[in-house]
């Protein structure tokens, strides 16, 4: 029998499971993800980190290494978090070599607090991806504007990327601008445009967030009877512009030279609102050569229960256009929404951040002195 997770990937949707600790990979549970529930690759952020790290053993004894070498928290996350990414690397290389790396990822983030420096973000990306050391990594770069110019300059060296925290359709084709500038210039340096991958992450449910927020302040029928239903319609949308500008003749002579497309990356796919469909951002959004990345609750979910019909997104175009018109009719404004969750999201990714350094700090100095518990 044909679980929902293996339909989804006989529909073109490429699964991804949004968590990564050195538990996963010692105890085989990420591996047993691997064979049972169709997981292709995994992408990391640093509130995840922040988890791994702070509970339990898992890091006992690199922890204990690296007090031994006097590393402050900073050289800690890095060593830590990247040797985890090497590993998974190692793990997902099977499927990366079956799929000529298209899957088999692992992403890891530069330090968010790079998002508005270009060179900061530039250098550290080259840091990571030396670091890790394996063909099959992604590094995450977030999409504001100072971003997208490291964007083009790392997949200009050849380094693969996610470029994380879309929201705006306007956004998403400057994205795919510095994906394809990326290239030409790889092309230009010699560098294998078939070995250079690339993942553009359109956050969904915090879209719904936001904007039911909104909605709920407004609160007429009219408005009642549009809830839920505009993260769905902003990443449609944003799949056309995918079909658009990959036709293109510039993509065009990209694809003659080996290049393959910046897929779509579903990223937040964990509904946040109880009263909707615990799989609504996975069944809601198939498409042929997407990735969604999901938390394992909604990979349980889904795998349990979603039930998968095909295709749910090219076609809507035209109704998710009228949803956003709709919403712009009642005075919500779209670019007010995605410039909020931009910030918002900067804020939540730097806050994570600190707050990991400042556990892992505390858990430095609790293994320097023998009272971790």
């Amino acid at each position: 029998m044909t679980t929902p997770t293996q339909a989804l990937s006989d529909a073109g949707v490429s699964i991804w499971l949004d968590d990564l600790s050195r538990q996963r990979l010692e105890d085989g549970s990420l591996a047993a993800l691997i064979s049972e529930k169709n997981v292709v690759g995994v992408t990391t952020n640093p509130t995840i980190f922040q988890a791994a790290i702070t509970k339990g053993h898992g890091y006992d004894g690199q922890l204990r290494e690296l007090v031994a070498e006097g590393a402050d928290a900073e050289k800690t996350v890095f060593e830590i978090t990247t040797a985890d990414v090497a590993d998974a690397c190692q793990l997902f290389a099977p499927v990366a070599e079956a799929t000529r790396g298209v899957d088999g990822r692992v992403s890891i983030e530069v330090d968010p607090r790079l998002a508005w420096d270009t060179a900061g973000t530039i250098a550290e990306a080259k840091r990571l991806h030396a670091k890790v050391a394996q063909p099959n990594v992604h590094i995450k770069i977030p999409a504001t504007l100072e971003g997208l110019e490291a964007i083009s300059a790392t997949l200009a060296e050849g380094i693969s990327v996610n470029v994380t925290l879309i929201f705006s359709l306007t956004r998403y084709r400057a994205v795919i601008n510095a994906f394809m500038t990326g290239l030409e210039k790889a092309k230009a340096a010699g560098h294998d445009l078939s070995k250079i991958h690339s993942v553009a992450s359109f956050f969904v449910s915090r879209v719904d967030t936001e904007i039911d927020k909104r909605l709920e302040k407004i609160g007429t029928e009219q408005a009642a009877a549009l809830k839920g239903k505009a993260g769905l319609a902003n990443a449609r949308l944003a799949y056309q512009i995918y079909e658009e500008e990959f036709t293109t003749e510039r993509w065009k002579l990209l694809a003659d030279a080996g290049a393959l497309p910046q897929r779509p990356l579903w990223a937040s796919t964990g509904v946040k609102d109880p009263s909707l469909p615990d799989t609504l951002y996975v069944t809601g959004l198939v498409a042929p050569g997407v990735v969604n990345t999901m938390p394992e609750k909604t990979l349980e979910a889904t795998f349990d229960h979603a039930e998968v019909t095909g295709d749910t997104v090219t076609g809507t175009y035209a109704e998710a256009n009228a949803h956003l018109d709709a919403l712009a009719e009642l005075g919500i404004d779209y670019n007010d929404v995605v410039a909020v969750l931009e910030s918002e999201g900067l804020d939540k990714f730097v806050a994570s951040w600190k707050d990991l350094l400042a556990d892992v700090e505390r858990t430095l100095s609790e293994t320097a002195h023998g009272a971790r518990a």
